[in-house]
This record gives structure tokens, C-alpha cells and sequence, in this order.
């Protein structure tokens, strides 16, 4: 009998190539070829239903998928309002970050709602999830338990039982005897990812995975595991702090970058109802550098302290540090600031951080950072109950930016008296309790401040 000869797959693309190479030659990523056997399996991708016919766009009737609620509000959020039927659902997170005990809750959850619910274990045994139940206080939850890593026997489970919910932690730790590749190699993932959405597409049960994740943050394996899922969520947050945020980064059935504000205590999970009062520090009287930013993250509003320390630089390259904010962005608002304002910092150190721990990828910051680096600089605090936000061009400009009056509202219910915006984003009715400045350029804004 022939050798299977070896093949080798990209864990960034999930590409394959015959030899091993530096560079994939499908995405062109570095140093991502990793060796598998390329196993010879029959054919198991059957159709998910009977042939359908072409149809015109106008015809077809869309309806609204049903949800199923979860229990746990803040998760329902980020999901888009509950569980689809038949949706493949993938969270990825650092370990001991609360992945488990996040499933555990709301599959106990759904088992006392009526739901049947099938709790799949590969790394721990059915004792020790009963433990962690009990200390949770969901031992009288009515949840099937398995602990099992061979596809096959889960498939055969998931047939008898056809469960409305079914979750498989994780997926890194499931092989298939079809294979001969190790557990977590780029081939069993895969393999056994797709057989287990296709049970969950041709049943309509809703499957949840849970995905180790690499030292860069990344869900571990090929990407093609988060191009055949319906929703991708995140687990963020220190392991330090008692706070952990859950962000959906795709979602099918709703809105992505939907942000779950959850606060780990002795009892599991809980969610954070003003998620705010979080990040924003608790000042006695306003300091220097600090700036209350209003960013949205979905549909909610949230605000967000962030912090700026300017000091002499005792070296030649001044150094230039951000924490939550993208780095190469201060250094860009730095040199908008010193040509369009006339604030110089090239013999500063320059380091921001965004309290909290959260993480602001959206370009509305940059009035804030801009503002917390001035207050710094000048060793003067800017104006309490001050909220700010505007994205900055290179000319100077500041842009207005999404949702501008929901930010307003949110700042206004929290007590914030004054606003610094962009012109575009002005209200055209008066937002009670808040006097809004807005500007067009960055010299504007830091004037207004001034006063």
C-alpha cells in the first residue's frame, strides 16, 4: 500500500502546497506552512438540502429567523438578540479568561428554559464541570453532559439526542479517525469544524465552538474556520482585572463589534449594566492629561477616559507608547499637532493609554488623545465634566463622525455638561444639560479648551 505522501497547509488561509516554503503562495503570509498527511477520505459533503431552483430576488420570502434567548442579557446583545436555529456560533479567548464558565451559564440557562442542551468536553471531565456548576449554583440545571474528543462518538451523540443547543469545548482538542494527523493540527480542525457545522445546518441545532487562541490574539488553526461559522465572538480583557469585555467581530444575524460588558465574580459571569462607570477613572478634583472620550462600539455608546503623559525625553528618539490606541496613528496626530496647532512635542515622550483596558479602533479618538497630549503638556487640566470626540485629517480638519447625537445623549445622561465636537456632527435641536462647542479645526479646539 502507497505512502500517503505529506502536504503541507497554510495556517493563515488555509491553503495547500506540496513542498514547504518560506511564504504561502495563496496569501503570501510568512513562515505559516505547517506539514500534514493529505488523507484520502470518500466523499461526506452532501448537500445540506434537495436542489433548489434559480428564483428571482423578488420572489424569494424572507422572513425573520426566530431567537432564542440565552438568559444572560449581554451576551443576547452581542449575538444580536439570542440564538438562530441551526447557527454555528465560534468564541475565542485567552485561557481562564471565562470562555467555559460563559457557556456553562448560559446552556444551564436554556436547559431550565425548556431547551434541550448537550455540553460536549474535551479538556475536562464530567466531574470536574459539575464542580464548577455547583460553585456556580446550576447543579439543579437539567444539562447533558459528555466528555468525549472523537468526532464520530459526538456525532453519534448529537444524532441520538438532537439537541436545540450543543456546545464543543473546544474544537482544537476533537479529532476524526479518518485522519491520522494529531488533535489541534490544521487538518483535524478543519475537518472536524466542517463536519460539525454540516450536522448543525442539516438539523437546526445551534452549535457552539470554542477556539484556542495564539500568542498574537488570533483564533489558532486556519482562517477558513472563521469563514464557515455564522458568528465569531471575542473574549477580551486582563485576567487580572475582574472586568471582561466579549466583542463580535462577524455576525450573520446582526450587527458586528457589538461589545458584552461582563464582570467575573464568585458566582460566574455577570453583566455590567452602566459599562461606563468602568472605564472611567475617579477623580477627587480634573488632572492634567486626561480626556473623557464618547466611542461607539456597535449600537451602544460608551464612554472612555484616556490618559496622556508628555515628559522631557532623555534620549536621542523620543519615545512615542499607546495602550488601547493604535500606535502608528499617535505618531500621525503628533505631527498634525505641531503643523496645524503649533503644539511642538518631538522632545517629549509621548505615552497614551485608554483606562479599562478596552480597545478603540475607531478614528473618533483622535480629538481626545489630542486634547488628554495638550492638558499633559501644559501641566493644565482640562474642564470637568468635559466628554470629547472628532476624528482629525492631515490638513487640521476635524471630521464628524457615526452617531454622532446618541454619543451627545449618552453624555448628557451621565451628567457630562460640555461637548467638544465636530461642526458636521451639532445638533440641530439642544441637547438639555449640555452646551455643545463645535469646531472645524484642531487649532479651534484646543483654544476652546483653553478658555
Amino acid at each position: 500500500m502507497a505512502r500517503p505522501r505529506p502536504t503541507h497547509v497554510c495556517t493563515e488561509c488555509g491553503g495547500e502546497s506540496p513542498k514547504w516554503q518560506g511564504q504561502c503562495p495563496h496569501c503570501n503570509a510568512w513562515n505559516s506552512l505547517v506539514e500534514t498527511v493529505a488523507d484520502k477520505t470518500p466523499a461526506r459533503y452532501a448537500g445540506l438540502a434537495e436542489a433548489s431552483r434559480v428564483a428571482k430576488l423578488a420572489d424569494v420570502d424572507a422572513q425573520e429567523a426566530p431567537r432564542r434567548p440565552t438568559g444572560i442579557a449581554e451576551l443576547d446583545r452581542v449575538l444580536g438578540g439570542g440564538l438562530v436555529r441551526g447557527a454555528v456560533v465560534l468564541i475565542g479567548g485567552d485561557p481562564g479568561i471565562g470562555k467555559s464558565t460563559l457557556l456553562l451559564q448560559a446552556t444551564a440557562a436554556l436547559a431550565q428554559s425548556g431547551a434541550k442542551t448537550l455540553y460536549t468536553s474535551g479538556e475536562e471531565s464530567a466531574q470536574q464541570i459539575a464542580l464548577r456548576a455547583r460553585r456556580l449554583a446550576l447543579e439543579a440545571a437539567p444539562l447533558e453532559l459528555l466528555a468525549e474528543i472523537q468526532l464520530e462518538r459526538i456525532l453519534a451523540t448529537l444524532e441520538a439526542s438532537r439537541p436545540d443547543v450543543a456546545v464543543v469545548d473546544s474544537i482544537q482538542t476533537v479529532y476524526s479517525e479518518a485522519l491520522t494527523s494529531a488533535p489541534g493540527s490544521v487538518a483535524q480542525v478543519r475537518e472536524c469544524a466542517a463536519q460539525l457545522v454540516r450536522f448543525a445546518k442539516a438539523r437546526g441545532t445551534v452549535l457552539l465552538l470554542v477556539g484556542h487562541v495564539t500568542k498574537e490574539g488570533a483564533l489558532a488553526g486556519p482562517r477558513v474556520l472563521e469563514h464557515i461559522v455564522d458568528c465569531v465572538l471575542y473574549f477580551e480583557g486582563d485576567t487580572h482585572s475582574s472586568f471582561r469585555m466579549v466583542r463580535a467581530i462577524k455576525n450573520r444575524f446582526g450587527a458586528v463589534n457589538e461589545l458584552g460588558v461582563f464582570a467575573m465574580t464568585d458566582r460566574g459571569l455577570r453583566g455590567v449594566g452602566n459599562p461606563s462607570a468602568m472605564f472611567l477613572s475617579q477623580h477627587g478634583e480634573p488632572v492634567p492629561g486626561a480626556c473623557v472620550l464618547v466611542t461607539q462600539e456597535g449600537t451602544r455608546p460608551l464612554l472612555v477616559e484616556v490618559q496622556a503623559l508628555v515628559d522631557t525625553a532623555h534620549a536621542p528618539n523620543a519615545r512615542r507608547l499607546s495602550v488601547g490606541l493604535e500606535q502608528n496613528r499617535l505618531a500621525m496626530l503628533l505631527a498634525v499637532l505641531h503643523r496645524h496647532a503649533g503644539v511642538a512635542c518631538f522632545d517629549q515622550d509621548v505615552f497614551v493609554n485608554a483606562v479599562g483596558g478596552v480597545k478603540i479602533d475607531e478614528p473618533a479618538a483622535d480629538l481626545a488623545v489630542l486634547l488628554a497630549i495638550v492638558s499633559s503638556l501644559r501641566n493644565r487640566a482640562l474642564p470637568d465634566k468635559l466628554v470629547v470626540f472628532g476624528e482629525v485629517g492631515l490638513a487640521g480638519e476635524v471630521r464628524a463622525v457615526q452617531r454622532g447625537q446618541e454619543r451627545l445623549r449618552e453624555a448628557a445622561k451621565l451628567g457630562f455638561t460640555r461637548a467638544v465636537i465636530p461642526r458636521a456632527n451639532a445638533p440641530k435641536t439642544p441637547i438639555a444639560g449640555l452646551e455643545v462647542v463645535a469646531v472645524e479645526r484642531i487649532g479651534d479646539a484646543v483654544a476652546a479648551v483653553r478658555e
